[in-house]
């Protein structure tokens, strides 16, 4: 967590691991035998870089016929990817929901900055309710960039009209903090709740200490 001046004015969360719990393999884990055939699959099609072009804008169906028409034999489950999306959807991570509500019932201006697509962003939106309360949501497939890429950071900045010193952001991924952090914004390196708590006590901000 870096260290900070100002008064924080804002908080801007990550959601994949921060508030909501994702991740493709609660899909794949489903349609393939065990998650050594879940690995490998994943390894083999090339899925992180591919799923980081969904998040930075490219078309779902473009993006699914091209890798498809690369691995055919792996056709079905690259195509599951697109229609059963809500299937990589864990819950509410609640406990960090209490603390953005928390924020919020004080008056703190509470943002979302996400490597996410439009597309997936908007069927998540329909199942948790606390997304829809974000004065501002910034996420990568609107963009055209996905953290770290600083145009994302900037564009949070901008849409907010935020200070970088009064902004602090939120984030599991610590070259995604460090990205921050290079802009002057107050990065904090998400880890569990409690210890968000902690730091966010330490900054100042109207949340409670816990247990």
């Amino acid at each position: 967590m870096t260290k900070v001046a100002a008064k924080i004015e804002a908080v801007a969360f990550d959601l994949g691991g921060v508030l909501i719990d994702w991740s493709a393999r609660y899909l794949y884990r489903s349609l393939l035998p065990d998650d050594e055939a879940v690995s490998a699959f994943l390894e083999e099609v090339g899925f992180t870089e591919w799923n980081t072009a969904l998040d930075a804008g490219r078309d779902w169906d473009e993006a699914v016929e091209w890798l498809a028409t690369r691995h055919p034999w792996r056709r079905d489950l690259i195509e599951a990817f697109r229609e059963r999306w809500e299937e990589t959807l864990g819950g509410a991570i609640e406990p960090t929901v209490e603390i953005l509500e928390e924020l919020r019932a004080s008056g703190v201006r509470t943002f979302a900055l996400s490597n996410w697509s439009r597309r997936t962003f908007d069927l998540a939106a329909s199942r948790f309710q606390f997304l829809k309360g974000f004065e501002a949501v910034v996420i990568s497939g609107d963009v055209g960039a996905t953290k770290p890429d600083p145009r994302i950071y900037g564009e949070l900045l901008e849409r907010g009209h935020l200070r970088p010193e009064s902004t602090v952001f939120i984030d599991d991924s610590p070259p995604n903090v460090r990205s921050a952090i290079s802009m002057g914004i107050v990065g904090v390196l998400y880890l569990a709740p409690e210890q968000l708590r902690r730091d966010l006590v330490g900054l100042g901000l109207p949340v409670s200490a816990g247990s």
